[in-house]
């Protein structure tokens, strides 16, 4: 059995939730320049103003504004009430909001910690449960959330975020099974370094960085394809799905000797 994928985004609703920049950003510029009907979601509105002004401008499909705090349940369920009277339901839900917080064993911060879980993990689980009943009576729908390969395995200065996106994954592959044969589409979305206002904080070399733009057109390819495992630049993502497999002490030779920071 195949999930579904999608044969043109023109005219489709889109939810983004993490639009505001980076990938999302990125996301939404491409999606609203197909045409797409595309709901902007963010705590930066004014943000999110700008970008509906870009999409008018550019005579894009329409924009609608819908901000939110991802850590906020409430929030969340009423922005989907806002999208579900406007337009009467829902495509397609592209979770990208997360948060970065470089941490090691020598500085480790609980409320940090807390913060990142709350925000990469209960945050999307939070998006999900609002829009997948709607979705199941319907037969229709895909659902695609952003995690990163730094949930492949441990890596450093990861010490919240890599368990926050190893979470991800396993709820992907969890949901991917249970929606398989109702006719939803799960997307598992795995990026690797992209230059965005979160990695220009890392003071290390990051392997295969690539632009916002390139991670955007990875993703919605993806999607267009039904793919359930979307990660790139597959030269950095498959070598570190390659690391999953080895012993701990060579995997962990492997980080030191090519991912030293």
């Amino acid at each position: 059995m195949k999930q579904n994928g999608i044969d043109t985004f023109f005219g489709k609703r889109i939810w983004i939730i993490g639009a505001s920049s980076g990938i999302g950003e990125a996301c939404a510029n491409a999606l609203m320049a197909s045409g797409a009907k595309v709901a902007l979601s963010a705590r930066r509105v004014e943000r999110l103003n700008i970008m509906a002004a870009k999409a008018k401008d550019n005579h894009w499909g329409s924009a609608l504004i819908v901000p939110l705090d991802v850590t906020e349940q409430s929030q969340v369920e009423e922005g989907y009430q806002t999208i579900l009277n406007l337009w009467g339901g829902l495509d397609i839900l592209l979770f990208v909001s997360g948060v970065y917080v470089p941490l090691r064993a020598d500085n480790f911060e609980y409320e940090a910690a807390k913060k990142t879980i709350d925000a990469n993990l209960i945050g999307p689980m939070g998006a999900v449960a609002t829009v997948l009943p709607h979705m199941l009576r319907a037969h229709c729908g895909h659902i695609a959330i952003v995690g990163s390969v730094a949930g492949y395995s441990g890596l450093p200065k990861a010490l919240a975020y890599g368990p926050s996106k190893a979470g991800i994954i396993n709820f992907c592959e969890t949901l991917y099974y249970d929606l398989l044969p109702t006719g939803v589409s799960v997307h598992m979305i795995s990026p690797g370094f992209v230059a965005t206002e979160a990695t220009a904080q890392n003071d290390f070399y990051m392997p295969a960085l690539i632009s916002a733009d390139q991670a955007a057109q990875a993703i919605l390819q993806g999607i267009k394809k039904g793919k359930f495992d979307i990660h790139f630049p597959k030269r950095f993502s498959g070598f570190l799905k390659f690391l999953r497999i080895l012993p701990y002490p060579i995997y962990f030779w492997f980080v030191r000797r090519f991912l030293a920071i």
